[in-house]
């Protein structure tokens, strides 16, 4: 009887510490910065330019994941997967200026290594000029996406949100054939280590017709740029910390002289408010 005893004691014993093991792992897993997901949001918006629209037809929203473990979503197996939830349609990029952003995908994805980013484009992009419609072709955007560099460590649990600042007067080019290609160049944002300046352009106060100003802001380094919305507000986002020029520059026909102010101070994640800027 008592060998039975001892039997069951040790039995129980190995069960309780095989069930302790698989419980640690368990927690050891939870812990591991690269299993579980991150929360991603990818927004977009763009500098001001030249023209009466700039069209993009956004398909998806890709990223390059190394994890250890398995890569759901991986189908060809070379690491990149769509961020899923990707808000796809036809976007004026003009309309998106003076701190104005469009979503573009608001996901939870695989922690892990994230080496790159693409944008996938469609087919039906076009640029308007003088009231004119004209197609703009993307050489490399509808095959393989446009590619930018993230180089960051997703962590399972925490949140990270990446800016695409479209530059349209240096992404739109004119061919030697008279067409027009987009040869994005775009600004990716780490949002979480970037500022942000805003403020309020007023007319004189004789002054009665609409008034619509570009803000300027720029160093060495970056120049980032929208213009004032009709109340005369400007946002200037994903700022990188630094020391800045900003420029309020009205419109030509309205003969009001450019505004300077030669040192503007962003520090990370905090908003640089200039209050009324009076031209």
């Amino acid at each position: 009887m008592r060998i039975l005893k001892t039997f069951y004691l040790k039995y129980f014993l190995i069960a309780g510490l095989i069930i302790f093991g698989l419980t640690s792992c368990s927690e050891d897993n939870t812990d591991n910065p690269e299993s579980g997901t991150a929360n991603l949001t990818v927004r977009m918006t763009d500098a001001p330019g030249d023209y009466d629209a700039v069209f993009v037809d956004v398909q998806d929203v890709e990223i390059h994941v190394q994890t250890d473990g398995t890569l759901e979503g991986d189908t060809d197996g070379d690491g990149w997967i769509s961020v899923g939830n990707v808000d796809t349609g036809v976007y004026d990029l003009l309309g998106l200026t003076g701190g104005v952003t469009q979503v573009l995908a608001n996901s939870e994805v695989p922690a892990g290594y994230v080496s790159q980013m693409r944008l996938v484009l469609g087919s039906e992009n076009s640029v308007v000029i003088d009231g004119e419609t004209k197609s703009l072709n993307v050489p490399s955007g509808q095959e393989s996406g446009l590619k930018f560099q993230i180089d960051k460590d997703f962590v399972a649990g925490e949140n990270y949100s990446f800016l695409l600042d479209f530059d349209v007067d240096k992404s739109v080019v004119v061919t030697g054939n008279g067409g027009y290609n987009l040869n994005p160049v775009i600004r990716v944002n780490t949002e979480a280590n970037a500022g942000k300046v805003v403020g309020t352009v007023l007319p004189p106060a004789d002054f009665t017709a609409d008034l619509t100003s570009l803000v300027v802001l720029s160093n060495n380094d970056v120049t980032i740029s929208a213009y004032t919305d009709a109340n005369g507000n400007f946002s200037l986002n994903g700022v990188p910390a630094g020391t800045y020029k900003l420029e309020v520059i009205p419109d030509d026909d309205s003969g009001l002289s450019i505004y300077t102010i030669d040192e503007v101070v962003v520090e990370e994640n905090s908003t640089n408010d200039l209050g009324e800027i009076q031209l």
